[in-house]
């Protein structure tokens, strides 16, 4: 299978070739892995490569991904019998014994795994960049980020070495890679996919695993492989009417969308973001929805609070269970996770629990919000992509850090208001994605816009919960008003 060829296919229509036997599915992973070793080296996505035993073990001929090669991200997706160190020197010798639900049912699906994708230590990073496996690339711009922290996935599915990979989703970790690597990205409903059975909740709800891909279609027949409990989930979110993909064809008649730009954080949004979100408005309009601007009313200083809580809680637990499972020490873990875990210990029960109580707060009003409207718009990013290296904590900085774990400093930190400023410098470029985490809701980037330089940027929808056929149903029109397809031809000549 020439490279051109396999570059041309999403994959639903790789599986319709390799069904109806124009390609074999030996024929279509040797094109994934061809592809991988001519990229891979300039954009460091691929941490785990499996591409031996992706060869030897048979192809499947069941399923509606049959044959379809896919890669996993390194950051929960466990795999039996193959490491999975979420970007962490701590976790490097994790081997899980049983695979995770998620790839419990790509297996079913007939989806051959190349392996794992990097990912920042814990997932903790819009940006891609760990001391395990160093700065992974944008195939846009490799001096550039390709987001965080599925921006392994992100890269290696816009560069063409599989048409869709694994990602997963706490802060906005499917949408920013989308956003910035020109990908479509679906973060799906709190509960729509199991976590299971390693974990009931990831990250107390706000996380939830899916798909980047770079159609419409494939995250629709991947949600549709993915989607429903496990035994054991603690609760169970209705099933649709009919599937994601059937609903994906359908209209999604005229809809009420209403549009903001301003950060709920009060930070700057890059020009270039706005003006996605505003042409993308008038091409709304034009295929008769009804936009208005508007936003939902919630505190937003309060939202960024109550995200940095969950970090602080997460982090300290992971590194606890680290240290107990694996014999992990201080030095394993990267100076600002280090951090983040004194404070997560250092905070006092009683707060962790209000905040996390205050979800509900941005549920009522973004649920206020939804009886309004159907739909809303915004930037995906509140910035284009940083460059390699430019989120890295300054040297000074770092002194600082040191300094208050040497002291044991974390409840001085949160008495002294420090946390808000923290909370503002960790959220400023990706402002937009933390409000579907916290409620629960269905989110989705779609690559609508590109700058002058040829850099992709995403505008965000969201809706209520349980909307992802809605949401999927505005995407497809939007992908068939503006064929985003096209510009990976691109990427084939840049490498």
């Amino acid at each position: 299978m020439k490279q051109s060829e396999y570059l041309s296919f999403d994959a639903t229509a790789l599986a319709d070739l390799i069904r109806r036997g124009d390609v074999s599915a030996r024929e279509a992973t040797e094109a994934a892995i061809d592809r991988a070793n001519r990229v891979n080296g300039k954009l460091n996505a691929i941490c785990h490569p499996q591409f031996t035993e992706a060869m030897e073990q048979g192809f499947p001929e069941d399923g509606p991904f049959a044959g379809v090669p896919i890669l996993l991200k390194d950051l929960a997706q466990e795999q039996a019998g193959h490491p999975c160190s979420y970007g962490s020197r701590a976790l490097s010798t994790n081997v899980p014994t049983r695979d995770s639900e998620f790839v419990r049912r790509a297996r079913n699906a007939g989806l051959v795994f190349l392996g794992r994708t990097a990912t920042p230590e814990f997932g903790l990073k819009a940006v891609t960049e760990s001391e395990l496996w160093g700065p992974s690339r944008n195939p846009w711009n490799t001096d550039l980020t390709p987001g965080g922290s599925s921006g392994g996935s992100g890269a290696a599915v816009a560069a063409g070495i599989v048409p869709m990979a694994g990602a997963n989703d706490g802060g906005g970790s499917i949408r920013i890679p989308a956003a910035y690597n020109g990908l479509f990205g679906l973060k799906p409903s709190r509960g729509r996919i199991s976590v299971g059975p390693h974990m009931g909740e990831a990250w107390t709800g706000a996380s939830t695993d899916h798909v980047v891909s770079r159609t419409v279609r494939d995250s629709a027949a991947m949600l549709d492989v993915l989607s429903g409990p496990a035994s054991g989930d603690p609760f169970r979110i209705p099933a649709p009417e009919s599937s994601f993909l059937e609903q994906m064809q359908q209209s999604p008649g005229k809809l009420k969308i209403g549009v903001f730009t301003s950060s709920p954080y009060d930070t700057e949004v890059a020009p270039e973001c706005v003006a996605a979100v505003e042409e993308t408005a008038r091409m709304l309009e034009g295929l008769g929805h009804e936009v208005e601007y508007a936003r939902p009313d919630f505190d937003g200083m309060a939202l960024a609070r109550c995200y940095l809580s969950l970090y602080f809680g997460e982090v300290s637990a992971l590194m606890d269970s680290a240290r107990e499972r694996f014999g992990a020490t201080d030095k394993d873990f990267e100076l600002e996770t280090r951090l983040l875990g004194m404070l997560g210990r250092n905070m006092p029960l009683p707060d962790y629990v209000r905040r996390r109580q205050q979800w509900n707060d941005f549920a009522r009003a973004l649920g206020a919000f939804f009886d309004r409207f159907d739909l809303y718009l915004c930037p995906t990013t509140g910035q284009l992509p940083a460059q390699i290296g430019q989120m890295d904590t300054p040297a000074h900085l770092k002194l600082v850090a040191r300094l208050m774990l040497g002291l044991k400093a974390g409840k001085l930190v949160h008495r002294s208001g420090q946390v808000d400023q923290m909370a503002l410098e960790s959220l400023a470029r990706t402002p937009f994605t933390q409000l579907a985490n916290l409620t629960g809701t269905p989110a989705i980037s779609v690559p609508m816009h590109w700058t002058r330089d040829g850099l992709p940027v995403g505008v965000q929808f969201g809706a209520a919960h349980g909307g992802e056929g809605g949401l999927l149903q505005l995407a497809a029109q939007l992908e068939e008003a503006n064929p985003w397809f096209a510009n990976y031809e691109r990427l084939e000549s840049a490498f």
